[in-house]
């Protein structure tokens, strides 16, 4: 489902402490006691004591836990002002956020998922990243988890590879650029009576961006060439 322009990102405040508390309950409820892009709110379940390391970390002079410094944001419906997930974006990465976390993390309450929501936050939230700085984007998730996967791939993940991970899992590792050109599309235009195009992107440390294959299949006069070959 498309979810794009539903949302808003907003930082953390008194007025959702109770939505805030409600949301971890229901995760609870739902058998899951570690949550994803939470900023720990799993593991220090006081909304007050969260919110204080919330803001610390935002900088490392007020980060006591000697993490990076990070942003945090809740997923908020526009509708009804209901708190839909959180989303966490570390601004550098660390030896272990290189290999299992990444730049961002992020979670949809069990009661709203499947419903694009996900893709939205991060797509936001890669709009935030651009504020901050970051040109590459990281985001893992595990190989099993489809929905993750999808999400990170709608806003223009690329994989670059997969690393084994806790518990006999797989982390698959993707890189979104937000520093791309992108190469002009051939239409049905001019000459070009009927074209095939593919685009793969590409994401490295040699180069970022989109390589577009055209294949003319039909024109409407053929060009010809001084070695005589026929465009």
């Amino acid at each position: 489902m498309n979810a794009r322009g539903e949302l808003k990102l907003v930082f953390p405040s008194e007025e959702y402490k109770e939505q805030i508390e409600e949301y971890l309950k229901e995760h609870f409820e739902n058998g899951e006691y570690e949550l994803a892009g939470d900023g720990g709110l799993d593991r220090i379940k006081n909304f007050d004591d969260w919110l204080l390391k919330v803001k610390r970390d935002l900088s490392e002079e007020t980060n006591k836990e000697s993490r990076m410094p990070a942003t945090l944001f809740l997923g908020v419906r526009k509708s009804d002002n209901k708190v839909i997930g959180t989303i966490q974006i570390r601004h550098r990465l660390n030896e272990n956020l290189l290999k299992n976390g990444g730049h961002i993390g992020d979670g949809v309450r069990p009661s709203e998922r499947r419903k694009g929501y996900a893709t939205e936050m991060i797509r936001l939230a890669l709009e935030e990243c651009k504020k901050i700085g970051i040109n590459r984007v990281l985001m893992v998730c595990f190989k099993d988890n489809i929905g993750s996967a999808k999400s990170i791939i709608n806003n223009g993940g690329i994989l670059e590879n997969e690393l084994p991970a806790e518990d006999g899992k797989i982390n698959q590792r993707y890189w979104i650029s937000l520093k791309k050109r992108f190469a002009d599309s051939v239409g049905k235009r001019d000459n070009v009576i009927e074209i095939e195009q593919k685009i793969k992107s590409i994401n490295n440390e040699d180069f970022i961006g989109d390589i577009y294959l055209n294949n003319f299949k039909k024109v409407d006069t053929p060009y010809m060439l001084e070695n005589g070959v026929c465009l």
